[in-house]
């Protein structure tokens, strides 16, 4: 799905800066960015490690705040929101996956999702029917009364897909997400989270190093040293010949 102008972005950073003290020393991690991020497409920020990409994120998360410049989640500025308004936006709009999948290896998969339901308000009844009804969809229904630690890295991925969907949040960030998977698992997440946003009309918003999911992009951003170099949609040819030109 391709965005329209009179969609409403759901994330919108100008000219966002993100500076390190240690000492006498400054480290600019995020150096004047500029983007938008829209309902109905997956947006890749694509980089090497220690680009700055997941800072990025964790500055759309509202987890950290810029040193200058505007960010806005939801339309309304990052600065508007008390911290109690954050923290439930994170935890009723906002969905996260994490390269290390963050799964809590002392509960079962099914109470692992049933988890961030409570956490919305849901009571653990619901929040157990709703779990196991998300793995069914997932086809991973089977595992919901496993371990982590019993879990291949292609299952905990999949859980943790389905945790991070489980509030159907408007909004997902995704950290390296297929670091530690084959190939062809890697594909199936990013296919899954591609579908999500177009036929839910969601964002996704996906920090990664792997090109090989570039081309189920909506748009791609090349983040170099903290910043935004080049932006592409289109073919993976294309992509490629970005990153070939600025390596």
């Amino acid at each position: 799905m391709r965005i329209t102008s009179h969609q409403k972005n759901y994330v919108q950073l100008e000219g966002v800066n993100k500076t390190f003290i240690d000492g006498d020393r400054e480290f600019h991690a995020i150096k004047n960015v500029s983007l938008k991020a829209s309902p109905g497409e997956l947006l890749v920020l694509l980089g090497p490690s220690g680009s700055g990409k997941t800072t990025l994120l964790t500055l759309i998360a509202g987890l950290l705040s810029p040193t200058s410049g505007s960010l806005s989640l939801f339309g309304r500025s990052v600065e508007g929101y008390s911290n109690k308004e954050l923290q439930l936006l994170r935890a009723r709009r906002i969905g996260f996956i994490f390269q290390d999948f963050l799964l809590i290896d002392s509960l079962h998969v099914i109470e692992n999702i049933a988890m961030v339901l409570r956490f919305s308000g849901m009571k653990r009844s619901d929040a157990l029917t709703a779990a196991g009804k998300l793995l069914d969809q997932f086809n991973i229904g089977h595992l919901a009364r496993k371990l982590p630690s019993k879990l291949s890295q292609g299952e905990k991925q999949r859980v943790a897909v389905a945790r991070a969907i489980a509030n159907n949040p408007e909004l997902i960030i995704a950290d390296e997400p297929t670091a530690s998977l084959e190939t062809s698992q890697g594909f199936d997440i990013i296919k899954l989270l591609h579908n999500y946003a177009v036929e839910e009309e969601r964002c996704v918003i996906v920090a990664t190093h792997d090109l090989r999911i570039a081309d189920l992009a909506d748009r791609v951003m090349r983040v170099v040293d903290g910043e935004i170099q080049e932006e592409c949609s289109g073919p993976i040819a294309e992509i490629n010949q970005l990153i070939v030109v600025g390596s």
